[in-house]
């Protein structure tokens, strides 16, 4: 009903345009293999001639290799193998004639030309009719790729050449797979994250199973399954084997530099990371995956869905979530290999979450930011074509299926390839390479067997988990606090205890209630002018996300005059605003490319102004310091994100690359997309726009509020200095609080002293704090 639902409000608004907008129900491929694995199959034959009918490739279009390949070329493939299957049963489909199979061969022609580099790492972005080096072509000018992007298309091109008997795509992909395994880090067997297509030198050397990496490693796993050619597997183990070492440090994944992976880059893991547990369950290695789904798990409990980033303490550091299925892949796969009925549980807190916080009436929406529940006007074809189907298949039993599961592979977009095309189809006939040399483990070649690893232990599943239980605090009954005794030497500080707290860097919450007499008795004092203070206190919980300073892009220039003031985010690199007296000034100049991501061509243009950049393509870093190169004395970042602005979503910090950023030095400031279309319509209209770059307290023309000085002085009551009066003073009365009964001499002794003045504002200064 879901599917039907987003489905179905995809074909009434959107198609044939690639994607739904949710909340405005209008369009921005299609997916319909799910269609077979749902029985629908009359609403599989009217979507395959649809597809037939509708869909042309020869358009003038930027499309992205890696996207294009897993979700178009990946969607033919699995829908025409399908359509065969059901055309054999005689049944049905009777009139096909293998048409999306020549699609799917057009569209790989079309991408080939993106695999025209030195190295044979394909360029990111090809153009579907002009290719990447006609003039035409709008693209050909990048110089990297990530890992992912490169290694992804081993599975979809050899299928490809298999079943329609061109060997031409597999070689290309296999050739992208060979460059990336020769480049890995020979010490430590690990990748990078980003590389040049032209001379394999890495550009991002930090290491991960998540963004930028993740399906590289699945599909070296995937590739053996579906070939069966032990080359891939050799390479796959040597890598998890590093994985394992390295980055798996349960129940966390995290990215560490390829050449000195002791060594974690960042305090903080991204979503996509979710898919490795199922890996893992490919694999055979059953507990590690367990650890980290549980993970998973228990931050979709804190937050409702996966945040895209999140700390290694569980709070959210970018909280967009754009309805991945990852989360919902491992669950599938862990209880295909378990049969533990709590993963259905699991299965089941992600359809209700959907259906209550996603659901819209044109279908489901992603979240611009789980801290505030709010939408975002997208519904990505991925959801369509994984979500879904894994939540369906977790529930379904092989028998109510109209397909043999088992006989396929998922691929990286849960489209289905048949593992027959390792026997049935010829191989690739330029597989030259060695197998490595590999030493083997319990999991080399093994499919995952629970009763194999845990034998007569139907509970083994829970025990990994318990450990995790309460992992970021969800759920675990809460519990007071020890009241403990903090004895404070203040001497003559002049500073209140909590505020001297402070000056160390300790901040400290007053609780209402004092320590109990069971609890202990009052201080021994230790010597003469020590003020003895027993506070209680309790350590409270930092923010879910950390403070951001807001800063300002202010429009100075006429008819602005200041005016005009735009909320923005800051950087955690470049130029630090708070500490400029008077912000940065300068006038914005739009960079080419807009998004930074290649070499800049209008340079002389950006040459002493402040630049404009979109976001996306390349790391916020990459993107400064190209334009700082170019001469830029500044850069204004703004949202890719249709929609987005700072009154609906939180101000957030821009994060490097992972490598070291101290050689940025401008400053760097980033306006959601509603900020920056006003920014840009100005640039447009008046050409020459002037702006301050500053943090938000110390906008121009703001009134700044007075400030009152007070003075305290310890005195006796009456005791004024001069030019003070008794209409003039504040007079703060310091109270003795009430003591145990089983104080000490000393401290009773100085209580009976002081008991006379309990009726009087004044104290001696003698025996005060």
């Amino acid at each position: 009903e879901m599917f039907d639902h987003a489905y179905n409000s995809y074909m009434d608004y959107a198609y044939p345009a690639d994607e739904l907008m949710p909340l405005s129900c209008r369009g921005r491929l299609i997916m319909i293999l799910y269609k077979v694995l749902l029985n629908k199959l009359d609403e599989f034959e009217e979507a395959v001639k649809k597809t037939v009918r509708d869909v042309r490739f020869d358009n003038d279009i930027v499309v992205s290799v890696f996207e294009t390949n897993i979700r178009v070329l990946g969607g033919l493939l699995g829908a025409h193998v399908m359509a065969d299957v059901l055309k054999q049963r005689g049944e049905r489909m009777q009139w096909y004639r293998d048409e999306l199979l020549h699609m799917a061969k057009e569209l790989g022609y079309r991408l080939l030309p993106a695999f025209n580099t030195t190295s044979g790492l394909p360029y990111p972005r090809v153009n579907l009719r002009y290719g990447v080096v006609n003039p035409l072509s709008r693209t050909g000018t990048e110089s990297d790729t990530c890992t992912a992007c490169a290694g992804t298309t081993i599975l979809e091109f050899a299928a490809l050449s298999r079943l329609s008997g061109d060997p031409i795509f597999e070689e290309h992909a296999r050739k992208a797979m060979d460059v990336l395994w020769e480049k890995r880090q020979r010490g430590s067997d690990l990748v990078g994250t980003v590389i040049n297509i032209h001379n394999g030198d890495w550009v991002r050397r930090d290491s991960g199973v998540g963004a930028g990496i993740d399906s590289y490693y699945e599909y070296l796993m995937k590739a053996y399954i579906l070939l069966g050619d032990k080359v891939y597997l050799n390479r796959f183990n040597t890598h998890y084997s590093a994985i394992m070492k390295y980055i798996s440090q349960p129940p966390l994944l995290l990215n560490v530099h390829m050449h000195n992976p002791t060594i974690n880059v960042r305090s903080w893991m991204d979503s996509l990371l979710a898919f490795f547990p199922g890996l893992q369950v490919l694999r055979g290695d059953l507990k590690p995956a367990i650890e980290t789904h549980e993970m998973l798990y228990q931050v979709t409990k804190q937050h409702n869905f996966l945040p895209e980033a999140f700390t290694t303490e569980f709070r959210v550091h970018w909280g967009q979530h754009p309805l991945r299925p990852e989360f919902a892949e491992s669950t599938y796969f862990l209880y295909k290999a378990t049969g533990d009925p709590y993963y259905l549980n699991v299965g089941q807190s992600i359809v209700e979450k959907l259906n209550t916080h996603a659901r819209v009436p044109c279908g489901f929406a992603a979240v611009q930011d789980v801290r505030t529940g709010t939408h975002e006007d997208r519904m990505d074809s991925f959801f369509l074509a994984e979500m879904f189907k894994y939540l369906y298949l977790l529930f379904s039993e092989k028998s109510q299926l109209p397909i043999n599961i088992d006989d396929y592979i998922f691929t990286t977009e849960a489209h289905l390839l048949p593992v027959s095309l390792s026997t049935t189809q010829p191989p690739c006939h330029t597989n030259n390479t060695e197998p490595q040399a590999h030493e083997d483990d319990l999991f080399s070649y093994s499919c995952p067997s629970a009763q194999t690893l845990f034998p007569n232990n139907p509970t083994f599943a829970k025990t990994i988990r318990d450990s995790y239980k309460y992992l970021t605090g969800v759920g675990r009954a809460q519990q007071a606090s020890p009241v403990r005794g903090i004895e404070l030497p203040l001497h003559d500080m002049g500073l209140e205890p909590i505020e001297f707290l402070k000056s160390m860097g300790i901040s400290l919450t007053p609780l209402t209630e004092l320590v109990s007499a069971s609890q202990g008795s009052a201080f021994q004092d230790s010597q003469k002018g020590v003020y003895k203070l027993k506070l209680v206190a309790e350590v409270s919980q930092t923010p879910e996300h950390e403070e951001v300073v807001p800063l300002i892009v202010q429009l100075i220039s006429p008819p602005f005059l200041g005016r005009t003031v735009l909320t923005a985010g800051s950087a955690k690199f470049g130029m630090d605003l708070t500490k400029q007296e008077h912000g940065v000034k300068g006038s914005i100049v739009k960079s080419v490319p807009y998004t930074a991501c290649g070499p800049i061509e209008n340079a002389v243009e950006l040459q002493g102004h402040i630049a404009l950049a979109l976001r996306g393509d390349c790391m916020f870093a990459a993107k400064a310091r190209r334009l700082q190169e170019a001469g830029a004395t500044g850069v204004i970042f703004i949202d890719h994100r249709e929609g987005s602005s700072s009154a609906e979503t939180p101000l957030f910090q821009m994060v490097g690359d992972g490598e070291p950023t101290n050689d940025i030095t401008v400053p760097l400031v980033f306006l959601f997309s509603k900020e920056g279309a006003t920014l840009t319509a100005t640039l447009q209209e008046h050409h020459n726009v002037d702006v301050l770059l500053l943090p938000k307290e110390k906008q121009l023309g703001k009134e700044k509020p007075e400030k009152l000085n007070i003075k305290f002085r310890l005195a006796k009551e009456g005791d004024f200095a001069e030019g003070e009066t008794e209409s003039t003073t504040i007079q703060l009365v310091l109270e003795q609080s009430e003591t145990d009964t089983e104080t000490n001499n000393e401290a009773a002794s100085l209580m009976r002293e002081n008991q006379e003045t309990r009726s009087s504002p004044q104290k001696d200064p003698e025996s005060s704090p």
